[in-house]
């Protein structure tokens, strides 16, 4: 018999000092305990213990000269996860609280996302410790050239294909790529995240904020819910809760909160279009900071140094980054009314917080199937790149539509009682889950991510 605490303890001492990386493996082991004790072939061959340890952790130095002329170093890091079922797949990030541990939190969480969304992407991530605010384009140039100057051994279209996250965009992207290109002396899709002209994808900028509001979608249909007129709070002014937010608007709701490191904005009568627009030129092109929509808009309110938990909303999108939302955080949104939680970040509830959610009986959905929208269109751009073609935007926006929908009933299938067969209408909707089951979304995104990825390591034997 399976038991998770022992297990858990087992972690604890492989993994010292490594709190994000065991808060991810406890969510996950706790979640699917009762499955493994019901199908022990999945017990054997220690699966589990190599499931949990990277295949491959890569660390370097960064060395890179900025404008004064002195040369800085920066850590590296590049953690091969799984590839089980396919080439490593997963971001980027640069940020100077970039340390192994969060980088393989999210590498294992990556792994069991990328499975969800059912196409051949094993789970990585990488990055570094440099944070590229305020520094000039020639220093971010210089870094990530040097960077890519160890990466790009170890990286490959059919090995390991990054993509960006925090602290790396469509820039950075094209700096990296310039300088793989350079020193490989090919043109392949060993990134992804590039811009159009040169192999990128359609809507891959929107495809994780669109892909989180597609999911929430199908999650309130549930409980025979839906978008239109909700009003909605939403963490972080990046480009997830950008286009979270212009999806969000799109279907009808009202989002009323946007945030960033040091507070964040309420806006009573909701962000439109116009206000949307202001905050990308913000973000994108000034590099500011989100209490400039206060006092560029009035009636909108700025709050330093909080988080936009405190208001009441029947929706909840934490969309800046992991342990966001904690107990307190978590009970505050239930005593306000909540409805509906589902994660546009990695990890942005602490377990305690997701706790709360599950006895409070609430809809919630957890990153690793909510925010899958963007790593499914990274693996559409690296199709199109395989096959020398760029399709529309409105056929990758289908096709997104379609994966998330999927997960949604993966998710569903595995997280209700004795995972019994669900019908779904011509719509795509399920049929019958509020009268007749209590769906676990956690339970369901970690066993449905976990089969595809554990049945392959089977087959492969002990490698």
């Amino acid at each position: 018999m399976f038991d998770s605490l022992k297990f858990l303890e087992y972690v604890k001492k492989k993994n010292p000092n490594q709190p994000e990386f065991l808060q991810a493996v406890e969510e996950f082991v706790v979640s699917v305990e009762p499955f493994l004790n019901s199908n022990e072939k999945y017990l054997n061959k220690s699966l589990l213990e190599r499931i949990i340890e990277p295949e491959r952790v890569v660390m370097f130095r960064v060395p890179w000269v900025d404008d004064n002329g002195n040369v800085q170093i920066n850590k590296g890091y590049r953690v091969e996860f799984n590839s089980a079922i396919g080439p490593y797949k997963g971001g980027l990030r640069f940020h100077e609280s970039v340390n192994l541990s969060i980088l393989k939190f999210l590498g294992f969480e990556q792994a069991f996302k990328n499975s969800l969304t059912g196409l051949p992407m094993g789970g990585g991530k990488g990055g570094s410790d440099f944070d590229p605010h305020n520094k000039s384009d020639g220093e971010i140039m210089r870094f990530c050239q040097s960077f890519m100057n160890e990466l790009y051994r170890h990286i490959g279209p059919n090995t390991d294909v990054p993509a960006g996250d925090i602290g790396v965009g469509a820039r950075e992207i094209g700096y990296l790529f310039g300088q793989y290109k350079r020193l490989r002396n090919e043109f392949t899709g060993v990134l992804t995240g590039k811009g159009l002209e040169w192999g990128g994808s359609n809507i891959r900028p929107e495809a994780t904020g669109y892909g989180l509001i597609y999911f929430l979608v199908e999650m309130l249909k549930t409980r025979e819910e839906e978008l239109v007129g909700k009003t909605v709070a939403i963490s972080g002014s990046g480009n997830v809760a950008q286009y979270a937010t212009e999806k969000a608007i799109e279907l009808g709701a009202q989002v009323v909160t946007l945030s960033d490191s040091n507070g964040y904005v309420y806006d009573s009568a909701g962000v439109d279009k116009e206000k949307l627009e202001f905050v990308k030129k913000l973000k994108s092109v000034k590099h500011g900071r989100i209490k400039e929509y206060a006092e560029k808009f009035s009636g909108a309110e700025y709050f330093e140094g909080k988080k936009p938990w405190e208001v009441k909303v029947d929706i909840a999108l934490p969309c800046a980054t992991q342990n966001e939302i904690d107990e307190k955080d978590a009970k505050v949104l239930v005593e306000n009314g909540v409805i509906a939680v589902a994660e546009g970040a990695n990890m942005p509830s602490t377990n305690e917080a997701i706790k709360v959610y599950q006895e409070a009986d609430i809809l919630y959905a957890p990153g690793k199937a909510s925010n899958a929208g963007g790593v499914a269109v990274s693996g559409l751009e690296m199709s199109q790149n395989s096959l020398r073609m760029a399709w529309s935007r409105e056929e990758v926006d289908q096709k997104l539509k379609e994966i998330m929908k999927n997960i949604h009933k993966t998710t569903v299938r595995y997280g209700i009682d004795e995972f019994a067969d669900v019908d779904v209408n011509e719509e795509g909707a399920l049929e019958g889950i509020r009268t007749k089951y209590k769906v676990d979304y956690v339970k369901g995104a970690n066993i449905g991510g976990f089969i595809k990825v554990a049945n392959a390591m089977r087959a492969q034997g002990i490698v």
